[in-house]
C-alpha cells in the first residue's frame, strides 16, 4: 500500500535522540519511493537551515504554531508524531495536543517517555494525547505496561515496536592495546559517567588496565543552561581518582561510519545512567545490535533487554558493582562469548528495515479504516 508519511518531531540538524530516531524512521519508511515530509520542531538557538525533506518548521515562540504544523501534516496520508514532554511549546509541551486535535488524517504517536510518577498535568496531558491519537506506539514492553497501569487509556490502540538500530555489527576494530570501555551519546547530568569513572578506578589491578572512551557532545539544552560544567566536573573527578590518563573524551559529532568503527572497538559498553524512569535508550539497542557486551544500571529498558540476555545489570550509583561486572566480562572469556551470542539472537528484530515495516503495517491498518473527520475547534 502506498502511504505518504508526515512526521512531527525534532529533526537534524538538531542533534538529540529524538531527532536521530525520527530521521532514521522517516528514511526507512521513505524507501518505498513515496514522497514524505518532516514538520520540524526547533528550539531556541537551533540551526533553522532545514534538510530537504523538511516541509515546515515550528519554531519556539511562534504564536499558535501548532495551527500551521497541523496544516502541513494534513497534506500527507498519515501523521507520525514523536512525543516527549520537553520539545513542544506550552505547559509540559501541551501544544502538541492542539496539533493532534486539528489533524484530518490518521495519526501514530510514538511515546518516548512514560513516567511512573507524573505530575497531574503530565498525566492528564498524556491521557488526552492517547485519546486523540489514531494509534500509539511504545518502544518497550515496560513502557506499555506502565502506561496501562498508571494512566486511563484504551489498551486496544497501543502497540509495542522496538527502537530501530543501524548496522554497526561486524568484525572488531582494534584501536587500543588495553581493554576498551565505551559510553556514547549526548552528555549531561544524569548520564552517570561519574560512577563509571569511580568504577574504572577500582579496575587498576587488571593487567593491562582498561581505557575508557566517553564519546558525544554536551546535550544542547544542557550546554545552553550550564555550558560545559558537567564535562569539566568529570575531568576534575578523573584527575582526583588518578584515572585521567585512561579516559578519552571525544566531543566531536561522529557520522555513522566513525561511530560504527568506535563501537566495534569496544570490549564493554557501559551505561551507568542515573534515571530509574528511562524506558527507551537508542544507545542500548545499538550496543546490543553490534554484539558488544553491556553493563548497565537497572533503568527499565535495560532490565527488559538485558535480563537473562546480552549484558549485566548493576544497581544505580554503585561503582563497586559496576567494576565487578566489567571485571567479569574482561576476565571470563566464556561469559563474554555468551553475552555476544545472546546479542546475536536479539539483533535481527531490531534492524531499522524490520522496525519500519511494522510501522508501515500499523499505518496501513489506520489508513484503510480511516473516515474523513471534521477539524476540531481552534
Amino acid at each position: 500500500m502506498t502511504i505518504r508519511y508526515g512526521f512531527l518531531s525534532t529533526h537534524p540538524p538538531t542533534r538529540c535522540g529524538l531527532a536521530t530516531f525520527n530521521a532514521a524512521l522517516a528514511a526507512h519508511l521513505g524507501r518505498t519511493g513515496v514522497v514524505g515530509g518532516i514538520v520540524r520542531v526547533a528550539g531556541h538557538g537551533d540551526d533553522l537551515a532545514g534538510e530537504p525533506d523538511v516541509v515546515h518548521t515550528w519554531t519556539a515562540g511562534t504564536p499558535a504554531g501548532w495551527r500551521d504544523s497541523a496544516a502541513a501534516l494534513n497534506r500527507f496520508d498519515i501523521a507520525v508524531v514523536q512525543h516527549e514532554y520537553g520539545i513542544y511549546p506550552g505547559r509540559d509541551g501541551g501544544e502538541v495536543l492542539s496539533v493532534l486535535r486539528r489533524l484530518t488524517v490518521p495519526s501514530i504517536v510514538v511515546l518516548h517517555t512514560v513516567l511512573t510518577r507524573p505530575t497531574p498535568s503530565q498525566k492528564s496531558l498524556l491521557e488526552q494525547i492517547v485519546a486523540a491519537a489514531g494509534a500509539v506506539v511504545t518502544i518497550t514492553r515496560a513502557a506499555h505496561d506502565r502506561l496501562l497501569a498508571g494512566y486511563a487509556v484504551g489498551a486496544a490502540k497501543i502497540s509495542v515496536i522496538p527502537h530501530g538500530v543501524s548496522d554497526y555489527a561486524g568484525p572488531p576494530t582494534r584501536r587500543h592495546l588495553h581493554p576498551h570501555l565505551l559510553t556514547w551519546g549526548l552528555l549531561g547530568p544524569g548520564k552517570g559517567i561519574e560512577w563509571a569513572l569511580r568504577g574504572l578506578a577500582r579496575l587498576q589491578k587488571l593487567k593491562p588496565a582498561p581505557v575508557y572512551t566517553v564519546a558525544g557532545r554536551t546535550h544542547p539544552k544542557v550546554a545552553e543552561l550550564h555550558g560545559e560544567a558537567y564535562r569539566a566536573s568529570l575531568h576534575q573527578l578523573g584527575a582526583a581518582l588518578g584515572v585521567a590518563h585512561q579516559v578519552r573524551y571525544e566531543s566531536a559529532y561522529l557520522d555513522d561510519a566513525a561511530l560504527g568503527k568506535l563501537i566495534r572497538s569496544a570490549d564493554v559498553v557501559v551505561l551507568p545512567y542515573d534515571s530509574t524512569e528511562q524506558v527507551s535508550s537508542g544507545v542500548l539497542v545499538e550496543a546490543v545490535a553490534a554484539r558488544i557486551p553491556v553493563v548497565a544500571t537497572t533503568f527499565p529498558h535495560a532490565v527488559e533487554l538485558l535480563t537473562d540476555g546480552p549484558g549485566l545489570l548493576v544497581p544505580h550509583k554503585n561503582p563497586a558493582a559496576l567494576a565487578t561486572a566489567v571485571r567479569r566480562i574482561l576476565t571470563e572469556p566464556a561469559l563474554a562469548a555468551t553475552l555476544r551470542d545472546r546479542n546475536g539472537h536479539a539483533e535481527p528484530t531490531l534492524r531499522w528495515p524490520v522496525v519500519a515495516q511494522r510501522y508501515h503495517e500499523l499505518a496501513a491498518t489506520l489508513f484503510a479504516d480511516h473516515r474523513p473527520v471534521a477539524v476540531a475547534g481552534t
